[in-house]
């Protein structure tokens, strides 16, 4: 077991390793433009075989004991652990994550969520007896009630690039921990990290048709994953135009939903901030993954009385960071996934410029020789009604917008499409709370980026569909069924 990518990789299919019908694309390294690996095209048949591989593996294992079925992500976990640099080595090739990255967020919180979910939870909750005072056929009964979860059945998992590890780890760990079966459709950009974890899954011992992967980069393949009539529930995450697209699929055939869409998080900062927390919290966009993260703070929201002294302290943050080759120890910002992305986020620097706002930093081309990189950018004197404050840029680029008062504030924040995690920074915590509540948004943090792995993750709006990790997960994994008796 290793990150040793095949010459052709094969998808993963019923238990067996099967060629594609429809050949390979090229994965590339961000980084070096170098070809990584081929990855295979399925075709549409092959991704039907796929889902109706896992609709005969459905019943066997929603019926293994739900402490068999731990012990195998369990040792999955173990896998991944003792093959972590060359999974970490294989993950920052294809996604241009930087080391630390690579191995700590990308493989190890995967890793980290195969054993979170080796854990077994309670399936059954007892409901408080209900006394009738005269049963069907006369006389008082007491009916007892459980609520219980199940299965929901096959689930097709549609992960995205910006983390080839943690992202399907995250889907496919609670789904097999609550008893389901999946097909999974990696990002075409890395897929090829997926193809491992499932190496990993199949030497820990799942059983054939349990876990499939059928990757490819045309439509074909997300729609047949969708489609099949095979498929009880889709767990997606992705832009909010393709999430719109499977909704549309998914309520012809009433299958489930579970989709992580888009985001533009608000930073409302109150003049009484800690400042060093701020620029260090809101900087956290230009640096990690390259801001190709949903949940990152992109748009500035500052009272205008500490706005100047932000700007200029978040302008000397972004100007010292270090852009280049992700292996080198120095680099804090490595590239973005593809030339096409680089493209498009420089597009949207230039369309910022055109609708007023003010470069403050970056904004050119680092001078590198090759690999898809942005410069880390900030945007000054923006108004809420240009594209760059309301539309998703996914990249290092944060936009800046001044507020009078709290009430001000506020309404800026909700006033966008998107609703995943916004935040709040102020030195009065009673006020940091009442903002945060009057916030739309699935998700808030109170002078802090960071996130707790137990606490429930999606959004409001066009963020998203349902919640998830933790314990929420296997609640989203699962259908509740009310048993009632009478005593």
């Amino acid at each position: 077991m290793s990150g040793e990518v095949p010459a052709e990789q094969r998808l993963f299919v019923g238990g067996s390793w099967v060629a594609p019908e429809h050949g390979f694309h090229e994965v590339t390294d961000p980084a070096t433009e170098q070809v990584v690996g081929r990855a295979p095209e399925a075709s549409r048949d092959q991704v039907h075989a796929a889902a109706a591989a896992a609709r005969e593996a459905f019943g066997p294992w929603s019926r293994t004991p739900a402490e068999e079925r731990a012990a195998v992500l369990g040792r999955a976990a173990g896998i991944i652990r003792r093959n972590l640099l060359p999974y970490a080595e294989l993950a920052q090739a294809e996604s241009g994550a930087t080391t630390g990255t690579a191995r700590a967020m990308q493989v190890g919180v995967g890793m980290a969520r195969f054993r979170r979910y080796a854990r077994t939870e309670p399936v059954e909750q007892p409901l408080p007896p209900q006394i009738n005072e005269a049963g069907p056929f006369g006389g008082a009964a007491v009916m007892g009630a459980l609520a219980v979860r199940q299965p929901v059945g096959v689930v097709t998992c549609i992960t995205s690039y910006n983390n080839p590890w943690a992202n399907p780890a995250g889907k496919i760990a609670p789904a097999l921990a609550m008893g389901n079966t999946v097909v999974v459709k990696p990002a075409p950009q890395d897929p090829l990290s997926v193809y491992r974890m499932a190496e990993a899954l199949e030497a820990a011992g799942v059983p054939p048709g349990v876990v499939n992967v059928v990757g490819g980069t045309g439509a074909e393949v997300g729609e047949a994953a969708v489609d099949s009539p095979d498929v009880d529930m889709v767990s997606f995450t992705g832009s909010t135009a393709v999430g719109q697209r499977i909704a549309e699929v998914c309520g012809r055939g009433m299958k489930r939903q579970l989709m992580e869409l888009g985001g533009k998080g608000a930073a409302v900062v109150f003049d009484d901030a800690d400042l060093d927390s701020a620029v260090s919290g809101i900087g956290t966009t230009f640096s990690f993954y390259s801001g190709q993260i949903c949940t990152a703070p992109t748009r500035v929201l500052v009272q205008r009385g500490l706005h100047d002294r932000l700007v200029e302290r978040l302008a000397s943050y972004a100007s010292h960071l270090t852009v280049g080759d992700p292996r080198e120890p120095g680099t804090v910002v490595g590239p973005v996934i593809s030339a096409a992305h680089r493209d498009r986020i420089e597009s949207y620097v230039e369309l910022g410029r055109k609708e007023g706002a003010r470069v403050v930093t970056g904004g050119v081309r680092p001078p590198l020789d090759r690999g898809f990189y942005v410069a880390p950018t900030l945007l000054a004197d923006c108004t809420p009604d240009m594209r760059v404050v309301r539309e998703e840029i996914f990249g290092p680029v944060v936009v800046v917008l001044p507020f009078d008062d709290e009430e001000e504030g506020i309404a800026l924040a909700n006033d966008s499409d998107y609703g995943l995690i916004d935040y709040v920074w102020s030195g009065d915590v009673a006020r940091a709370f009442r903002v945060a509540r009057q916030l739309r948004a699935g998700g808030v943090g109170v002078n802090t980026v960071g996130r707790n792995m137990e606490a429930p993750f999606g959004g409001f709006k066009k963020s998203g569909v349902g919640r998830d990790v933790g314990s929420y997960a296997l609640h989203a994994y699962s259908e509740v069924q009310s048993i009632v008796w009478q005593g």
